[in-house]
């Protein structure tokens, strides 16, 4: 069955979306409280789990038009993977991307889903303590700075150094399967990246 994929200049959006607006979304109480059966539905059966209580183990925040998710999801297809996007036009993209993929390549694509939601405000409603590495990239040096010192100063997190990072096959992909990291290499810029990874907190029980 031959399946149209959308068409991105019919959801084309400005490129930022205020953080700090008001903005309607719907969202878990907390982490328990998610029903992840709605988006990936090859991974479970009436809202259990077929693989061990299955959790998103890849978060792309700002996922923008879904390339990330892409790009890794037959990398991984055993794991579940999530955009977040606050642009309701984007995540309408990303949404429309996945349903075409699915349906044209039957069995392909099942781990991968797209929300819209704030992330600086409700990433905590849907992930519990802990889970994974942090990757952060930007083609902005000031920002990567400023993300570098909050992230070391931090006592949680802990930089991951690039020795241990020979054998990851996502930050090579990082710079160049999203919008921005195509377009930042058509202009000949430059990405900068650092990978963070979550440590246990000796003051929790």
């Amino acid at each position: 069955m031959e399946v149209s994929m959308p068409q991105k200049r019919y959801y084309r959006q400005r490129a930022h979306s205020n953080p700090m607006a008001h903005h309607s979304f719907e969202n878990p109480v907390c982490p328990e409280e998610m029903d992840w059966s709605q988006l990936y539905p090859d991974f479970f059966t009436e809202g259990v789990s077929d693989k061990e209580m299955s959790r998103v183990e890849f978060a792309d925040i700002g996922c923008g038009y879904g390339g990330l998710l892409v790009e890794l999801s037959p990398l991984f297809p055993d794991k579940l993977m999530l955009g977040m996007e606050i642009r309701v036009k984007v995540s309408d993209y990303v949404q429309d991307r996945i349903k075409s993929l699915r349906a044209s390549q039957p069995g392909s694509y099942q781990n991968i889903a797209c929300i819209r939601s704030n992330a600086m405000k409700f990433l905590p409603n849907f992930f519990f303590k802990g889970q994974g590495l942090v990757y952060t990239i930007t083609d902005v040096e000031e920002v990567h700075v400023w993300m570098v010192k909050h992230f070391t100063e931090h006592p949680l997190f802990t930089r991951v150094p690039d020795e241990e990072l020979v054998d990851d096959i996502i930050p090579g992909r990082l710079g160049s399967c999203t919008e921005e990291g195509k377009k930042v290499q058509r202009n000949g810029g430059q990405n900068f990246l650092a990978i963070f990874r979550r440590i246990d907190d000796p003051n929790q029980d």
